[in-house]
Formats: C-alpha cells, sequence, structure tokens
C-alpha cells in the first residue's frame, strides 16, 4: 500500500477556511456596529468631544 507523502492542498484549504470565518466576522461585527444603539453611543461620544471647551 503506497504511503501518501505532502499535504500537498492543504494550505489551499486552511486559506479558503481562513477567508470564509473572516467574511463572517466581519459580517458580525458590521451588524454590531450598525445598530442604533451603537452608532448613537458614538455619536455621543463624537458630540461631547466636540463640544469641550479649551
Amino acid at each position: 500500500m503506497p504511503r501518501l507523502v505532502g499535504d500537498d492542498g492543504m494550505t489551499t484549504t486552511e486559506y479558503a477556511i481562513g477567508t470564509v470565518v473572516a467574511a463572517a466576522f466581519a459580517a458580525v461585527l458590521y451588524a454590531v456596529v450598525s445598530s442604533d444603539e451603537v452608532v448613537d453611543a458614538l455619536t455621543g461620544l463624537v458630540q461631547d468631544a466636540l463640544a469641550v471647551d479649551f
């Protein structure tokens, strides 16, 4: 019985899985950041920072 040598194609699979995971994480992050609560909080933070007198 011949033995298989090497991991040909393994790096391509790893890159594909990593790309899918990164895209899924980006989609979740976008959903969180674009939610009304986060947008309101960030808007309030920026407005408070701009309203500071120096």
